[in-house]
Parts: structure tokens; sequence; C-alpha cells
């Protein structure tokens, strides 16, 4: 076992990773439904963030400085200007579930491999083929684990050196797509709140093909714009996909059997830890907890510029939605009526402002405020906001999964922007297209 960096265990590095730890715990606790803190994990987490801000890259530090400076000036001016009642001792809580997913995530380096060793890698599949099996093995196994694969993908193609930009892109593109129409997608639960009464198997029917058209475009583009012969992806052999699958499938067990009652995000929250001391306890208690003080002292302090982006990305949409709802107050009505062109028009307005920085689902949850659907339209409006989610999060900057890419490997979120604006492009003519088939179907 490596010895910690001193630097790392100074008293505000031990001190930060012992509060992200008990952000973890407390948000585990929460599910099972015992909150002994209310608001404890934004507490927990923000505490961390500030005593690890000057160890945050400059960029990171500037970019989350931002968002959460703007988020709290929206929120001022909300309550002075227009007299909105705002629970301020809850402000901290913007994003905290999706960073206690990220933390109990990252114990997935403490799954097997308990003799420290790096074993070997083997032969990469490189290619077109092995392009595709990135795109693919994370478009799969995300529809179930949603983030995580990413970083159980990602990091598997990282122990070969750091990633390059078409595996950065692949990673993007597979994820972001699953929201069309996988059904355990955050994308898929907030449209089910906002449209209760759509049609699911006629989304599935017109997103299902589009995400898969988006895994071969995405193949054949990056195969034309660069030289992917000695670019490393994923095998989608057997034991490659033996961890990934395994938690998928307790992941499914949770959801439909234990833990109904929780969304997939909460159930990997707290499961995949779960298994990380399971797998560890056979060798007994004192080299697990050896391994988990190692996690917090080392591994979780090194999340601050993924927990700083994201935390401050919730100020922000929290303060954006509430001037907006503020602002715009709730009897007005965009459009009298919700079909093709309507449809069109959002869909676009809501990428053209994750090119932007704002996250789609604040797009989304702005344009349902100001519609009144009604019958089929519930349908229509739910493939908009899917699409939207899924153009959106592949392009935007500030989305999730670019937030992620940009934490964990050290990528600017503006440079996958960059590279994603062709593809946007391609996929967003698809997707009218596929407005106006859904439209004419209905």
């Amino acid at each position: 076992m490596p010895s910690p960096d001193p630097e790392a265990t100074s008293p505000r590095h031990v001190l930060a990773g012992s509060l992200i730890l008990l952000g973890l715990v407390l948000q585990v606790l929460a599910f099972a439904g015992y909150s002994p803190l209310p608001n404890g994990v934004g507490y927990a987490l923000w505490l961390a963030t500030l005593l690890l801000w000057r160890d945050i890259p400059r960029r990171t530090r500037w970019q989350a400085g931002a968002l959460a400076a703007i988020g709290l000036v929206l929120l001022v001016v909300a309550r002075w200007r227009y007299a909105s009642d705002i629970a301020w001792p809850a402000i901290t809580s913007g994003n905290t579930y999706v960073v206690a997913m990220l933390v109990g995530v990252s114990f997935i380096g403490l799954i097997g491999n308990r003799s420290g060793r790096t074993r070997p890698l083997g032969r990469p599949v490189t290619g077109r083929r092995g392009t595709l099996g990135t795109w693919l093995g994370v478009h799969l196994l995300g529809t179930i684990l949603n983030l995580s694969t990413v970083f159980m993908i990602g990091d598997r193609l990282a122990r070969r050196g750091p990633l390059t930009t078409p595996q950065l892109l692949a990673l993007n593109r597979g994820l972001s797509s699953a929201a069309l129409w996988s059904p355990f997608f955050a994308s898929m639960g907030v449209v089910m709140t906002l449209a209760p009464g759509m049609e699911f198997t006629r989304v599935i029917a017109v997103g299902l093909p589009l995400a898969l058209i988006s895994g071969a475009l995405t193949t054949l583009e990056l195969s034309r714009r660069f030289d992917l012969t000695e670019v490393a992806g994923f095998s989608l052999s057997p034991r490659s996909l033996l961890m990934p699958v395994t938690m998928a499938a307790l992941v499914m067990l949770f959801h439909f059997q234990l833990t109904p009652e929780l969304g997939i995000v909460s159930i990997i929250t707290f499961l995949l830890p779960a298994v990380a001391l399971a797998s560890n306890l056979p060798a007994g208690p004192r080299w697990t907890l050896r391994r988990v003080r190692q996690h917090t002292l080392l591994r979780l302090p090194a999340m601050r510029g993924e927990i700083a982006l994201f935390l401050s990305a919730g100020l922000l949409t929290l303060g954006l939605s509430t001037f907006v709802a503020a602002a715009t107050g709730s009897e007005w009505r965009l459009f009298s009526h919700f079909g093709a062109t309507q449809a069109v028009a959002s869909f676009l307005a809501i990428v053209v402002s994750a090119v932007a920085g704002l996250h789609p689902i604040i797009g989304v949850s702005v344009l349902a405020s100001m519609l009144d659907l009604r019958g089929d339209e519930q349908t229509l409006f739910a493939f908009t906001a899917l699409a939207s989610w899924a153009v959106g999060t592949s392009v935007g900057p500030l989305s999730g999964i670019n937030l992620s890419l940009q934490g964990r490997y050290g990528v600017s979120g503006y440079r996958i922007m960059r590279h994603n604006l062709g593809y946007a492009l391609a996929l967003s003519a698809l997707v009218v297209l596929g407005l106006l088939l859904l439209d004419a179907w209905l």
C-alpha cells in the first residue's frame, strides 16, 4: 500500500476528507428516513470545498466561484425585488444528491485487487471497433448505472495513460444519448413528473432508434476526424463487463425488489460503498479500515474540483429557477397549443441555453412551468425534453457529464463543447425530424 502524501494528510485535508465522507453518510441515512442534521449534507460538502478551495485548479476555481456568485446574486434579487420566499438554510443543498453519488462511486477503487498491485491490461481493442465498444459499453450500462458507468469505463481506459479526445467524446456521447430512451435516467424521472400523461411506448419508439443512430454517427465521425489506430477502447468481453454487469444486476435487484421506493441514483449512492466494504472484509476489519482511511485522506480530497463544480452549479440552478419563477409569475403561458412548431422551437432554445452554460433541466423545468399541456401534448413535450437533455448535456460545458469529465480527467468542458458542436448539429437535425414524425403519429 503506498504511503500517504504528507500534504494530503495535513489537518486541513484530513478534516476535508472526513467532511466529504460525513456528507455521504448523512445522505445514506436520509435515504433510510433518518436525518439527524437537516441540510447537513450540503453543509458538510460546502465546508469541505471551502477548506480545499486553494487546492482547486485555477480555471475550475474561477468557474465554480462565478457560478456560485451568480446564483447568490439571483437569489438576493428575487428576494429583494420580487419578495420571493427563500429558504436560506437550504440553499447549500443544490446537487448534493449528485455529489453524494459521485463520492459513493469513488469507492469503486476499493473493489477487488486487495493486494494493491495493478493487473496486466492485455492487448487493447483499438480503431473503430474500440471506439464503438466504448460508446456501446457506456450507453448500455449507463442506462442503468447512469454517471457511474463513465467512471468505471473511463478509469479503466485511463490506466493506459491520459484519456484522448476520441475516448472522452465516446464517453460523453455514449452516456448523454441514453437520455433519449432510458427509463432509469434522471431525465426520464423529471419528464414523468412534469408530464405524467405521456405515452412511454411512443417516446421510446422514437428515442431508441435515434440513440442507436447517434452511436453510428459518433463512430463514423470520430474515425474521420481522428486517427484511431492506437486509441484504446473498451472491450465488451465477459471479463471487462463482469463488475459493471454485476453492479447493474444488483441495482436492478434493489430497484425492483428490495428498495423500490428509491431512485437509481439513490441506490448507487449507498450500494457501491457497501459492495466495496464487503469485498474487503474477507481480508479482515483492520485491513478494511485502513483502506477506507486511505481513501478518505487521499481520494476524497482529490475530488475537490468535481465537488466544487457540482455544488456551485446547483446553487446557480436554484438562483436562476427562483428568479425566473418570481419574475414571470405563474399565470402567463408561453404557447396556447403545443404542437410540432412549438416543440422544435422549444428544443432549439433549450439546446442553445445549454451551450451558453445552463443545464437542460433548467430549460425543461422553466418550459413546463409556462405550458398547460393537454392529452397528446404531454407525449410530445416529453420527447422534446428528453431530446433537449440528450443533446444539451453532450454539448453543454456545465452539464453533469462534462463537469465530471473536467473534474476527474482534467479536460475543459469548453473543449468538449467545441468538439461536440458538429455532432450536436447533426443529432439536432435528426431530433427535429423525430419531433415532426411524433407529432404526425399523435
